[in-house]
């Protein structure tokens, strides 16, 4: 099971890593640009967990591995990048991907140091949206999850789906692969038929 929650962790890292490189090079960043943009992309979110659960240093910063997915993200879009932009919203794909992994991991690994139900939903939302919004901050524009786009709704349903198996309801294993596959889902259909949240309808200004 560890070793099933490491790959997550790391695949995780590695689809974030390919989405932030992808909104790199549509924005025309140079080389170091592209690789700081995957970096936070990759690992701001799990930082930002991290820190607030006391984990520290965060893995995210100190163990090679994260660094070795960072740049074979990187290698993927410079080698294969007609295959990666192939895809329909290339970004968004993998970005959507990325969100359901980091869900499911982010909740699993508060809930391991915690037991809070609540507080290892929340930290499940902030593994998977956090990255995502540093990079939309450094890339000028507003983060996703402050907009319509259902995203941050989508991480919390899978972080909710994981903590079935952390707290023993069903097998830890199938709770992982579901929440990735549900909150992944969401996103994707979501983003297909156009379903957003409603917004408070601001009659005075």
């Amino acid at each position: 099971m560890n070793l099933f929650l490491q790959f997550v962790d790391l695949f995780g890292t590695y689809v974030f890593a390919l989405s932030g490189a992808i909104v790199g090079v549509k924005h025309r960043f140079d080389l170091f640009g592209v690789f700081a943009l995957s970096s936070v992309t990759a690992i701001g979110g799990g930082c930002i967990r991290d820190v607030c659960l006391g984990a520290t240093p965060p893995p995210g910063l100190v163990n090679i591995d994260y660094f070795i997915c960072i740049l074979l993200a990187i290698a993927s879009l410079s080698f294969f990048q007609k295959l990666v932009f192939s895809f329909e919203k290339p970004a968004l794909f993998f970005d959507a991907l990325g969100l359901g992994f980091f869900a499911a991991f982010g909740a699993n690994k508060t809930w391991q140091h915690t037991s809070s139900v609540q507080l290892s939903i929340l930290m499940g939302c902030v593994s998977a949206v956090g990255g995502g919004c540093l990079r939309d901050l450094l890339v000028g524009r507003t983060p996703v999850i402050f907009t319509k786009e259902i995203y941050a709704s989508a991480a919390l349903i899978g972080a909710a789906i994981e903590l079935l198996g952390s707290s023993g309801m069903i097998p830890e294993h199938d709770s992982i692969l579901l929440s990735i596959i549900v909150c992944t889902l969401i996103r994707m259909v979501s983003l297909k038929y156009n379903i957003t949240l409603k917004t408070i309808t601001n009659k005075y200004f």
